[in-house]
């Protein structure tokens, strides 16, 4: 699409959502906000306007107005006028998934119930002089007709505001007489009182149906002005989402106050950002990151060196960065969250025109499972520097394989026929596949990867041991000095069924119960050292591959994260690519790296995650030798550093440039320019 006919929330975004408190609106001073905003490198910012709170003198029945607003003049049109001046574009941020209980006794039946008829109420333990908050139906008529959509409509007549939000639009589980109603309506049967016993799509549907209604309002009142909704990396319908919404935007929270051994893996802001990036023909999702490390520990920073990170993995990995901060600069007692966005955002605006409209550059693609075993081969991709896009089965089709030179299938995929069917065409028209773990009994799945039906599960396994086998194994590349690597967990035990199968590597049983592995050394021995049970079959289809591990390599991942598991998955992928890998990289562990291509030119982001997290420090990396194939005759006219500007010395031999990145800190981005 043509620069000049876009939109303005198609192009670069830089938002910075200021998150109002009520009793700081005094506090607020139009002008001084937007200048704020501005210098900290936003181009456009998400305000408060409606829902819980009214952030103007609504009109609207049953829309509680924020008492702390003042009388003497229309604060939400004096900010939206600031903003504008300033070149800042305005988002009209609602929420109506609470009310206050005024609401509560004047319209009951607006509000969600459990199986006891009990509304939920928020904070009723909450110290201090506030009202009770509660949850209100997604599928009443406060959501929709009698209280949002007249919402929207008043401030779409009154300010000129240039976008719209919806905060917490989520399906909150209700047992209320209208959700009753519409399930028996919609499945024949009564609403289940366990919220897991829901049809499938129930939650996503009523979602579906209320921002359907939202959206539809929107437009009719005032087509340009785009909506946007959340999506989720596990629990929502992507392609529901995207139907009933303009924008789309993520929230990988970075949530340190679970505690160290429950904090976010290091990968949720790229793969939330390369799900959203799944759907074609659409803005670069939003990455929503809040500043503070947890929603207990609000009003604190992250730590910078963790802060850094976590923010630094949206752009690098395609998306539009969101900033979420807990109150107005004014308000905010932790200066470092205004320094870290500040600096980060003029980062961003380095390589936002380079980055427009620019393509993934990928030669593997993840079917996403939303499970621990997609979330198993993410880690190990991630740290092998290994640049992947995420795939729905919807969306996998001949022609979307096609892009790529490998294809993975964690355990645990649903095979329908059409989607199996795909899979073959992209192994015989030149794909490699890799599928893990136990399978369902499908034929032509089974013949793909060169195994028989006679497939049986067997228990659980430690002390066990996977035997690379032959000379010259591709799967022991970088392991030459080692014949075994540990072993742990189920094993599907499976012979191979076709001439053109290779057994790579074998189970070694284990040689002894857990309570002895240790006692006494001298009874260590193996006794079996070999077997013929495979644990790598590699099959050839057509002018294809297909590698079948019969055990969760994804497990061994995300369960032990020994080097030896990672160099092995890295040798599954690498089978696809025979002499064509696109890019290769001194191995950090902890360092991402993404590829994108826009007008001829490459661009190529590493970011720096190294040490334990959280981080408390940043760890520099050093001497980064980065190894890019060329198109054949292609022309190298330069290269260089876009975020610390400056140029990079380079050398081609053959088909590969080669360049020196001396020191990492957080974040860079390359950019490969040809003749």
């Amino acid at each position: 699409m043509n620069a000049q006919s876009k939109a303005w929330w198609q192009k670069p975004l830089r938002v910075i959502q200021p998150n109002l408190q009520v009793r700081d609106t005094e506090r607020i001073d139009p002008q001084r906000l937007a200048a704020q905003m501005k210098d900290m490198g936003a181009n456009t910012i998400v305000f408060n306007v409606g829902g819980i709170y009214a952030w103007y003198a609504t009109q609207v029945k049953y829309h509680t107005v924020n008492e702390f607003l003042p009388a003497s003049f229309d604060l939400l049109k004096e900010v939206i006028t600031a903003c504008h001046r300033e070149n800042i574009r305005f988002i009209a941020r609602f929420d109506f998934s609470k009310a206050e209980d005024t609401v509560y006794l004047q319209r009951p039946q607006w509000f969600v119930r459990n199986t006891e008829g009990e509304p939920q109420i928020i904070g009723a333990k909450r110290p201090g002089n506030w009202s009770m908050l509660m949850s209100t139906c997604i599928n009443s008529a406060y959501r929709s007709e009698a209280v949002a959509i007249p919402v929207l409509n008043e401030v779409l007549d009154r300010y000129e505001i240039d976008g719209i939000f919806f905060n917490a639009p989520n399906f909150v589980a209700c047992s209320c007489e209208i959700c009753k109603r519409k399930y028996k309506q919609r499945y024949g049967i009564e609403l289940p009182s366990e919220p897991n016993n829901y049809e499938p799509d129930w939650a996503s549907t009523c979602l579906r149906d209320n921002m359907d209604a939202v959206y539809g309002a929107i437009k009719q009142k005032n087509p340009e002005v785009p909506m946007i909704l959340y999506y989720n990396l596990y629990r929502d319908n992507l392609f529901d989402r995207a139907q009933t919404t303009d924008m789309l935007c993520t929230e990988p929270q970075d949530i340190l106050s679970l505690g160290h051994h429950h904090i976010p893996e290091f990968w949720k802001p790229a793969l939330s950002i390369k799900l959203g990036r799944s759907l074609p023909d659409r803005p670069v999702p939003f990455g929503i990151v809040h500043s503070s490390p947890g929603m207990d520990w609000r009003h604190t920073g992250l730590p910078p060196a963790e802060y850094r990170f976590w923010l630094s993995q949206i752009p690098a990995h395609g998306g539009s960065i969101w900033h979420s901060l807990t109150g107005i600069p004014d308000t905010i007692g932790d200066k470092r969250i205004l320094e870290v966005v500040s600096s980060f955002n003029k980062n961003v605006e380095k390589i936002e025109s380079y980055m427009e409209d620019a393509a993934p550059l990928s030669q593997v693609a993840l079917m996403w499972t939303a499970d621990s075993a997609a979330e198993g081969w993410a880690d190990g991709l991630i740290n092998n520097q290994t640049p992947f896009d995420v795939l729905l089965t919807e969306q996998a089709t001949v022609e979307r394989l096609s892009r790529y030179k490998t294809l993975i299938l964690p355990e645990g995929m649903s095979y329908s026929e059409s989607f199996t069917e795909n899979v073959i065409s992209f192994v015989e028209q030149g794909g490699h596949v890799v599928a893990e773990g136990a399978l369902p009994d499908n034929e032509k799945l089974l013949e793909l990867l060169g195994i028989s039906g006679e497939m049986l599960s067997g228990e659980s396994l430690v002390a066990s041991y996977l035997r690379f086998e032959g000379s010259g194994n591709p799967l022991q590349k970088g392991l030459e000095q080692t014949e075994l690597i540990a072993h742990r967990g189920r094993v599907v035990y499976c012979r191979t069924a076709s001439d053109n199968t290779e057994v790579l590597a074998t189970l070694v049983p284990p040689f002894s119960p857990l309570e002895s592995v240790g006692a006494p050394p001298e009874r260590a021995s193996l006794p079996v050292s070999h077997t013929d049970l495979p644990l790598a079959v590699l099959n050839r289809r057509g002018l294809g591959t297909a590698l079948y591990l019969p055990f969760s390599l994804s497990h061994l991942i995300n369960e032990y994260k020994l080097v030896e598991h990672y160099l092995f998955l890295s040798n599954c992928v690498e089978i696809g690519y025979g002499e064509n890998k696109l890019v290769e990289v001194t191995p950090y562990h902890g360092m991402q790296l993404t590829m994108f291509e826009k007008d001829g030119a490459r661009l190529v982001h590493l970011v720096n995650g190294a040490g334990r997290r959280p981080l408390a420090t940043t760890v520099p990396l050093y001497n980064i030798e980065l190894r890019l194939l060329l198109d054949e005759g292609a022309e190298v006219s330069g290269v260089r550093r876009l975020i610390s500007e400056e140029p990079l010395d380079y050398t081609i031999a053959g088909n590969r440039l080669t360049v020196t990145v001396d020191r990492l800190d957080v974040w860079e981005c390359l950019l490969v320019e040809f003749k």
